[in-house]
């Protein structure tokens, strides 16, 4: 036991003295290495100093030559400077010099004008005293004062601008016109290519052809007694003569001429006339044509799309059938003359219907014309009166042939319309006596104007060409020598449509070369 204790004593010994040894060891080699690292860094340190040494040098020459490069560079900046400001300052030398000269020529030139300025301010009074002499002599010459001349020279002056305001308003007129009238153009054209209507001209007689010559003694009866019977019954006049074949029934009112047609046509088909025959037929045949007013009334309301008349003025216009003016039959201008207006109508923006109704009953007074007493307005305005018609197709009724004044668009509208109809090539006529009647006082009335010097109805008198005198009248009086015209022929001549006045003005100037 003691031995073993001795053992484990001798190893920690030695244990103890191993680590003691290796310490020192260790200690030994770290003081080795610490004085190699402070060896390394004294060297570092002074490799550091040399190179901060070095690199302080270099800087300082860097600089050192910055220094003068930036020396050198303000010097040439300096120098540049200093020759601007020469540069500048003889600039300013001279303009000061410049102006010097000017100053100086100034003032001369002010010397000058203040002399001048004296000289003129002497010729002023002179010329003022001299004016003055003037307008005493000249008022003493005119026998006027001044004031008396200004008046006269406003009062020409006022003339002129009248003069051009005439000119001017002259102008605008054309203007408007000629766009009125393009604009017109294009509504009638339209109007009148929409509604295309036949028109024939009819005569106040009637020819009814007979199956043979042996009918006319027939017809005459013995001593006459059926042809009196005939014209009694009918108040038509039966011209027999020596046509072959046929009887003329000559009378003015077309409704008894129709049932007069009838009677005879009638009379031939059954072959027995005698007087109490001829009675029963000339009954028979009236009924008949009463028929066919209504139903041509009730046509024509159809065919214009009017409705809600009362049944008499559809009756009346049915009767239009059989009348005629200037050989137009009037119930197809009365429809036509309504659709017009309704074409019309819906081009300006107006109530077509009413315009529609207006113009198939602008001539009803005609149906009315032979059995009471007035013109066909007054009568048509007091039956479609009678059968409570509206105001606006009274006024357009009342004023269609400017017996009013038309104050509404239905009115113009239907008044156009029934000049597009009444004044169509062939729609109407008029015997050869009448038309050169016209055509002569056409000519007349041109002819008393003054500066007149001759003038020509052309177009069959439609038209009216005038030839002035350019000494008499200027170009501004044309026009009001034109309105004059047109209005003493609107006052004094009855012509269906319109009539163009045209004036013509020539002036001539004639030389000879010698």
């Amino acid at each position: 036991m003691p031995y073993v204790i001795g053992g484990i004593a001798g190893v920690v010994i030695g244990l103890l003295l191993g680590v003691i040894i290796g310490i020192a060891y260790r200690k030994r080699i770290a003081e080795a290495e610490i004085g190699s690292a402070e060896l390394q860094a004294r060297k570092i340190l002074e490799e550091g100093i040399k190179t901060a040494e070095t690199r302080k040098k270099e800087a300082l020459l860097e600089a050192k030559e910055e220094i003068l490069q930036a020396k050198n560079e303000l010097d040439r900046e300096t120098k540049d400077r200093r020759a601007e400001l020469s540069r500048q300052e003889r600039r300013l030398t001279q303009k000061e010099e410049n102006l010097d000269k000017k100053m100086d020529s100034l003032e001369k030139k002010d010397e000058q004008l203040n002399r001048q300025i004296k000289e003129n301010a002497e010729i002023g009074e002179e010329i003022k005293a001299a004016k003055q002499q003037q307008m005493e002599m000249l008022e003493k010459i005119s026998g006027f004062t001044a004031e008396q001349a200004k008046k006269m020279m406003v009062d020409s002056l006022e003339d002129e601008i009248r003069h051009e305001q005439a000119k001017r308003l002259a102008e605008l007129e054309e203007e408007f016109k000629d766009e009125a009238d393009a604009k017109a153009k294009e509504v009638i054209s339209l109007a009148i290519q929409r509604c295309a209507a036949d028109h024939v001209a009819e005569t106040t007689v009637s020819v009814v052809p007979l199956p043979s010559e042996e009918m006319k003694g027939r017809i005459i009866g013995r001593e006459g007694r059926n042809i009196r019977a005939i014209e009694t019954l009918t108040g038509v006049e039966l011209i027999i003569d020596d046509t072959p074949e046929a009887i003329t029934l000559s009378g003015f009112d077309p409704i008894r001429r129709e049932v007069a047609r009838l009677t005879i046509e009638k009379l031939i088909a059954d072959g027995r006339i005698h007087p109490t025959r001829i009675e029963d037929t000339v009954e028979k045949s009236k009924r008949e044509v009463e028929a066919v007013i209504k139903q041509a009334g009730e046509r024509a309301t159809f065919d214009t799309g009017v409705r809600g008349l009362n049944p008499e003025l559809i009756r009346l216009l049915g009767r239009l059938k059989f009348r005629t003016s200037y050989g137009q039959n009037v119930l197809n201008h009365s429809i036509e003359v309504s659709l017009l207006s309704g074409i019309l109508a819906d081009e300006l923006g107006a109530d077509s219907m009413l315009a529609k109704r207006a113009g198939l009953l602008h001539d009803i007074g005609k149906a009315l014309t032979q059995e009471a007493e007035g013109s066909h307005v007054q009568l048509g305005v007091e039956v479609a009166t009678k059968y409570k018609e509206n105001k606006e197709v009274l006024h357009a009724i009342e004023a269609h042939h400017n017996d009013v004044e038309p104050h509404s668009l239905v009115a113009f509208i239907v008044q156009a319309a029934d000049a597009i109809s009444a004044a169509r090539p062939g729609a109407r006529r008029e015997n050869l006596e009448n038309y050169i009647k016209r055509l002569r006082k056409l000519e007349e009335i041109a002819d008393q104007f003054h500066g007149v010097e001759k003038s020509f109805a052309i177009q069959a008198g439609r038209e009216i060409r005038i030839m002035v005198k350019p000494e008499e009248v200027n170009d501004q009086q044309m026009v009001l020598v034109a309105r004059e015209i047109v209005k003493k022929i609107e006052a004094e001549l009855e012509y269906p449509g319109q009539i163009k006045v045209n004036l013509i003005r020539e002036s001539r100037a004639v030389d000879y070369a010698k």
